[in-house]
């Protein structure tokens, strides 16, 4: 059945479409890329304190609970996950407009959660059309979401003194035509749809989805490893503003932050093998830097040495999204593909993000942003710790042990 899937695919996978697939993560991933790096230093001039602004960021991860599986179903039932693209970026643009207008902490809350119903699964949904094209070709993953990282890099940096010049305040004026720009390039995306895809049985669902228990535990152990990742996307860009860096230096680290992503996913293009107990062998490697990166982060006392720091960023949750993304389209029925990415997103932006918001929003209020990153040391290190167990525990299963060892088409 796959085989056959793959054969039927290939055919309709073109040079012009793939180009496609390109530019558009490419502009998806800068658009939110000048949002996130910004938001928080808009609501500081908003008037917001700390923990409000947590709490405000902390509505998307929790929208997002409910939002991924929810597109994500929708992908996969009308088998056009294109059309799902557009009609959550319409909705991000249109909603938008209202979260800007806000100054009262209840109306700015009740518009960021329905703006997040839009805007936070679109990082799983673009990754599970990007796997749907290749499906089948000599195609690798990374080499099409090293552009969502580049875009995420290169339009950070180069709006940032814009944004400087027109004032925070005007935040919205350059994610609302980055955002266009960004539905544009929808119109000649390929569907997404996989032609031969068996339909999973009523009532089966839940089953096929959550029937596997190591998936079921990668899940978990994610929320460990991107809760401090989510507290870092969140307040970084304040910590940055109280020890004196601008907001051009902010723009440069989100640069930094997602430039050198770009060699990483080409590496794991090149070397990383569909053998389920390797990949989670390396999200042993991947904890451990993200242990060192959250450490030196609370020993920082400057705004460049917490620039230079963010460049680790690329290994650490590059490394970590990459892998799990793979390990996900391996454990998850290639029918549900949408589905499952959206609930290996719920790791690193749903639940992660809920707890980050307020538990990270009140760390760094109250004990200070060096606490924080302290307590995210060792959360991340309860993860890596977690990984190891699960490393043993699935080197024991012979199943995957001979399917790891199969031949197989590769991302």
């Amino acid at each position: 059945m796959e085989r056959n899937i793959c054969l039927a695919h290939v055919n309709a996978v073109n040079k012009s479409t793939l180009n496609y697939v390109k530019l558009f993560n490419f502009f998806l991933y800068g658009s939110i890329s000048i949002l996130l790096s910004f938001f928080p230093l808009y609501f500081q001039s908003a008037g917001f304190n700390k923990m409000a602004i947590g709490m405000l960021m902390a509505g998307g991860p929790f929208v997002s609970i409910f939002a991924n599986p929810f597109w994500g179903y929708w992908s996969d039932r009308l088998q056009n996950i294109r059309r799902i693209l557009v009609i959550m970026l319409i909705g991000n643009l249109i909603i938008v407009q209202f979260v800007f207008q806000f100054d009262s902490m209840v109306w700015a809350f009740i518009a960021m959660l329905c703006f997040f119903l839009f805007q936070t699964p679109l990082f799983s949904q673009s990754n599970s059309l990007i796997l749907n094209t290749i499906e089948g070709t000599s195609y690798k993953f990374g080499s099409f979401r090293l552009w969502g990282s580049l875009g995420w890099a290169l339009l950070a940096v180069a709006v940032s003194p814009l944004i400087d010049w027109i004032g925070i305040d005007n935040l919205w004026i350059v994610y609302s035509a980055m955002l266009f720009l960004t539905i544009l390039f929808t119109i000649k995306l390929p569907t997404g749809k996989l032609e031969g895809t068996k339909k999973i049985a009523k009532g089966g669902y839940g089953q096929a989805l959550f029937g596997n228990k190591y998936f079921l535990v990668f899940v978990l152990l994610g929320v460990l490893i991107s809760v401090p990742n989510s507290m870092n996307q969140t307040f970084n860009s304040l910590y940055i503003d109280q020890l004196g860096g601008s907001v051009v230096l902010i723009g440069w680290a989100a640069f930094l932050t997602a430039i050198f992503e770009v060699p990483v996913f080409l590496l794991f293009d090149r070397y990383l093998k569909r053998n389920i107990p390797v990949m989670i062998g390396c999200l042993i490697v991947v904890s451990l830097l993200f242990v060192l990166r959250w450490y030196l982060m609370s020993i920082a006392v400057s705004p460049v040495q917490i620039i230079f720091i963010q460049m680790l960023h690329s290994i650490s949750f590059g490394g970590y999204y990459y892998i799990g993304t793979t390990l996900t389209a391996e454990l998850i029925p290639v029918e549900l593909r949408a589905s499952g990415q959206a609930v290996y997103a719920l790791t690193w932006g749903g639940i992660s993000g809920i707890i980050a918001g307020f538990f990270g929003g009140w760390l760094f209020g109250t004990l200070g942003p060096q606490v924080m990153y302290q307590v995210s040391t060792g959360i991340a290190l309860f993860g890596a710790v977690g990984f190891s167990l699960l490393w043993i525990w699935i080197r024991k299963d012979a199943r995957y042990q001979v399917k790891a060892g199969s031949e197989r088409v590769e991302l």
